[in-house]
C-alpha cells in the first residue's frame, strides 16, 4: 500500500501509459480497462519514448500498428461507436506529417462526439536543435505548429512542456471524453524531449480507478414545462437519436413510447434504436429518410427530440417541420438541447425520460397513431419492392436488401459518405438494437473499411461470433483501402461489400440534379482521363491477404455472402452498380444546398428556381 509520500521515478511517457492502464470503467457488473488499447505508426517523434514505454503494456493495452494514420482515427472512432462511447481508444503518430494525417479523423471523432485520445509526436520543448525533420516553422511565433491546427477539432487541447504537467492533463483529458455533454477527442502534443524526461511521480497517482460516466439529472422545472407542452399535443412525434443509445436509454425510449403511444421516428445516428418491426417505428427522418417519418414531421405539433444534434439531413435543412411545431429537446448538451428556441430539457436521456414519465398522464390520439403507421406501412411496401431483384440493373438497394436478408440479427453494419449511407438508412430493416453505424456526422470517405475495423475489435471483445459488415463504394474504397490487410494481419475479419459505379456517383447525381452536366465525379465524364477503366478489386483485396471474389448480380452475391459468413478470415465481394439507375426516389426532405443563382445554362437556371421553391418551409428559428 502506497503512502501519500511514496513517489517512483519514470519518464513522461511511461506514466502516461502506466497511469492509462490503470483507468477502469464498470459495465453491466464487469469492470474493464477504460482504454481498449491503441493504434500507433511509429516515427521519430515518438517510437523511442513512448514506444519504449508501451513495449512493456501490451497485454494491458494492446497496440494495433496501423497503415495510414487517418484511418487509425477512423478505427478508433469505430471502437468508440461500438462500445456506446464507455471505452476508448488512443492514437499515436509521430511529429510532422504523421499528426496531421489525423486531423480529419480528430474532426469526425469531434462531429460524432466520440471519445479518442490522440497521443502525438511534437518539436523539442527546449528548441536547441531547431529547426527539425518536419517541423513548420512560425516565424512570428515559435510556439505555434502543426500540432496547433488540431485546436479546433478536439475537445482537449494541451502540450507537455514538462512531465509533472500529466498529473491534470490526463485527468482532464479523461474527464472530457466521459463527459456526455463534453464528449469529443483529446489532444496531448509530447515533445520529443519532454517525453523521455523524468519525474518522481506520487505513486498514488497510478492507483487502480473505477470511472462511471455522468447522468446529469434534468431540472424540474423543465421536466414540469415539457410535460405541460405534451399535455397540450394533438400530433406528437418522438424523433430519437443516436444519444438515446449511448445513454444506454433504449429500453426507456421504448417504454415511454408505448406506455404514450407516441410515434418514433429515427435519425441516422439514431438507427437501430427501435426494431424495424416495432409498431412505434415509423422510419427513418429527413433528406435520407422515409416518406412515413417525413410524412407525420410534416403534421407533427409536438417534436420530442432525443439525443440529437438535429443537423441538417435530420430537418431537411429545417424544412421538415410545419412552422408552428413546437420543440422538446431533452440532451446531455446544452447547446444540442437550445437549437432552433427549442424547450430545452438538459440531461441524460434514460433520466430524463424517466423523469418525464412519472409526471406525464397522457397518450397520443388513438387516429394520429393509427395514421403514422399506414404511413410506414406504406413505406414497407416500396422498401420491399426496392430492394427486391429484378429484371433491372443492379443498385445498392438490392446488394442491401440480400445481405439484410442474410445476415445474423446481431451483425453489426457499417457505412459512410457517398451514396449508401442515404440507401442504407431507408432501406436496411433493423433487426436488432444498436447493430448499425451509418457515419454521417462528417460523412467521410474512407471510414467505412477502417470503422468497420475498430468495430470489430471492439465486437471481438463481446461478441466474438458475429460479423461486421461493411458497405463501400468504389471511389471510397479507392480512397483508404489500407485496413483490409489490418483486419486480415489482426485476424479481425471484415465483411465488405464493394459496390463499384464507376466513380462519385452520388455526387454526379447531385450534380445532374442541380441541372449541371456530369464533368470529373464518373470516371467516364473526367476529361483528364483518356481511357478509363475500373480496379480489379477482386485482385487488389486478394492481394492484401482477403478471400475475394466478383459477382455479376444479386442472386450471384447471396451465395458469396453465405460463403463470405463462413469463412474465417476477411472477405471482399464486389458488384458492378448502375450509376444513373437504381436510386431511392422516395423519401427525401429538401436539402439545402447552393445553386448558382446566375447561369449561361438554361437548365441551371430551372433547377435553381426549383430548388428555392422549398425555401418558404425553412423554419426562421422561431
Amino acid at each position: 500500500m502506497t503512502t501519500p509520500t511514496d513517489t517512483i521515478r519514470l519518464t513522461t511517457a511511461q506514466a502516461i501509459i502506466r497511469w492509462l492502464s490503470n483507468q477502469f470503467i464498470e459495465i453491466d457488473g464487469q469492470e474493464l480497462r477504460l482504454c481498449g488499447g491503441g493504434f500507433g505508426i511509429f516515427g521519430h517523434g515518438n517510437v523511442t519514448c513512448l514506444g519504449e514505454a508501451l513495449h512493456g503494456v501490451q497485454d494491458a493495452l494492446p497496440l494495433y500498428r496501423g497503415q495510414n494514420e487517418q484511418s487509425m482515427g477512423f478505427a478508433a472512432a469505430g471502437y468508440a461507436k461500438q462500445w456506446l462511447r464507455q471505452r476508448f481508444m488512443f492514437c499515436t503518430a509521430s511529429a510532422g506529417p504523421g499528426t496531421s494525417n489525423l486531423l480529419t479523423a480528430a474532426a469526425l471523432a469531434h462531429a460524432n462526439r466520440l471519445p479518442m485520445l490522440l497521443l502525438c509526436g511534437d518539436t523539442f520543448i527546449t528548441r536547441l536543435p531547431d529547426p527539425v525533420l518536419q517541423q513548420m516553422e512560425n516565424f512570428s511565433d515559435p510556439t505555434f505548429g502543426v500540432n496547433d491546427a488540431f485546436k479546433p477539432v478536439v475537445r482537449y487541447w494541451d502540450r507537455i512542456c514538462h512531465p509533472a504537467q500529466i498529473l491534470q492533463s490526463l485527468p482532464n483529458a479523461l474527464a472530457t471524453m466521459l463527459d456526455p455533454a463534453d464528449c469529443g477527442p483529446a489532444f496531448l502534443g509530447l515533445p520529443q524531449d519532454v517525453q523521455g524526461w523524468s519525474y518522481d511521480y506520487p505513486a498514488a497517482f497510478f492507483a487502480k480507478k473505477v470511472h462511471r460516466i455522468r447522468r446529469q439529472a434534468p431540472d424540474p422545472a423543465e421536466i414540469a414545462d415539457a410535460v405541460a407542452l405534451l399535455k397540450s399535443a394533438k400530433r406528437p412525434m418522438i424523433i430519437a437519436g443516436g444519444g438515446v443509445q449511448y445513454s444506454r436509454a433504449v429500453e426507456a425510449l421504448t417504454q415511454f413510447a408505448e406506455t404514450h403511444q407516441v410515434p418514433v421516428v429515427e435519425t441516422i445516428a439514431g438507427r437501430a434504436n427501435l426494431t424495424a418491426t416495432h409498431p412505434l417505428n415509423i422510419g427513418p427522418i429527413g433528406v435520407t429518410g422515409s416518406d412515413s417519418a417525413n410524412a407525420i414531421a410534416e403534421q407533427a405539433d409536438v417534436i420530442l427530440a432525443i439525443g440529437t444534434r438535429l443537423q441538417d439531413f435530420t430537418t431537411g435543412s429545417w424544412t421538415a417541420f410545419a412552422q408552428n411545431a413546437q420543440i422538446i429537446a431533452i440532451n446531455a448538451a446544452r447547446h444540442d438541447a437550445m437549437k432552433h428556441f427549442s424547450l430545452p430539457v438538459v440531461g441524460d436521456a434514460r433520466v430524463s425520460l424517466a423523469a418525464l414519465a412519472e409526471a406525464l398522464d397522457y397518450t397520443a390520439p388513438p387516429k394520429w397513431v393509427s395514421g403514422a403507421q399506414d404511413e410506414r406501412k406504406t413505406w414497407d411496401a416500396y422498401v420491399a419492392k426496392n430492394v427486391a431483384a429484378g429484371n433491372r440493373p443492379n443498385s445498392y438497394a438490392q446488394a442491401i436488401g440480400v445481405v439484410n436478408a442474410l445476415c445474423d440479427p446481431r451483425d453489426r453494419v457499417v457505412a459512410a459518405a457517398g451514396g449508401l449511407p442515404a440507401e442504407v438508412t431507408a432501406n436496411w430493416r433493423t433487426l436488432d438494437i444498436g447493430t448499425v453505424d451509418v457515419e454521417f456526422g462528417f460523412s467521410c470517405m474512407g471510414y467505412e473499411i477502417a470503422g468497420a475495423w475498430g468495430a470489430r475489435i471492439a465486437q471481438s471483445e463481446r461478441e466474438p461470433d458475429q460479423d461486421v459488415i461493411t458497405f463501400c463504394g468504389d471511389g471510397s474504397y479507392m480512397m483508404l483501402n489500407s485496413d483490409i490487410y489490418s483486419s486480415v494481419l489482426s485476424q479481425k475479419k471484415l465483411i465488405v461489400l464493394v459496390l463499384d459505379n464507376g466513380g462519385f456517383a452520388v455526387i454526379n447525381k447531385l450534380q445532374n440534379n442541380t441541372g449541371n452536366e456530369s464533368f470529373n465525379n464518373l470516371l467516364a465524364d473526367c476529361p483528364t482521363i483518356p481511357e478509363p477503366f475500373g480496379v480489379d478489386f477482386v485482385a487488389h483485396a486478394t492481394a492484401m491477404g482477403a478471400a475475394a471474389e466478383k459477382v455479376a448480380n444479386p442472386a450471384e452475391l447471396a451465395e458469396a455472402f453465405r460463403r463470405a459468413k463462413a469463412s474465417e478470415k476477411t472477405y471482399v465481394i464486389v458488384m458492378d452498380v448502375d450509376p444513373y439507375e437504381g436510386w431511392t426516389t422516395q423519401g427525401h426532405a429538401w436539402w439545402e444546398v447552393g445553386t448558382p443563382q446566375v447561369s449561361d445554362s438554361a437548365k441551371v437556371r430551372d433547377a435553381h428556381e426549383d430548388w428555392e421553391s422549398s425555401r418558404h418551409k425553412q423554419r426562421q428559428g422561431v
